[in-house]
């Protein structure tokens, strides 16, 4: 009887499996970025307020995006739901 794992394989089948394997490993990490990306942290986690905090205000951050005026609710790059531009987060970081 022939056992199978005394076959050996070839150069291009360990090089082949070798890829796939490979390609197969990269997905998950590449999906797991992709969703990490795309979510946003709840404001209690960043101790978001609706108010300034040692002059510090979200108009300052370079996360804010504005709403429609200067004075309107707008939206952060990493903190879910509507944001004052006059609140203030853990998150801040100065425009420059």
């Amino acid at each position: 009887m022939d056992n199978p794992l005394d076959k050996k394989f070839s150069r291009r089948t360990f090089i082949k499996s070798a890829a796939i394997m490979a390609g197969a490993a990269a997905i998950p990490g590449v999906a797991l970025r992709t969703a990490r990306a795309d979510s946003k942290l709840p404001q209690a986690a960043v101790q978001y307020q609706d108010h300034p905090k040692d002059g510090k205000e979200c108009s300052g951050c370079m996360h804010f995006i504005p709403g429609k005026t200067p004075k309107s609710m707008g939206a952060c790059k990493v903190v879910q739901g509507s944001i004052s531009p006059k609140g203030y987060c853990v998150a801040y970081v100065p425009k420059k």
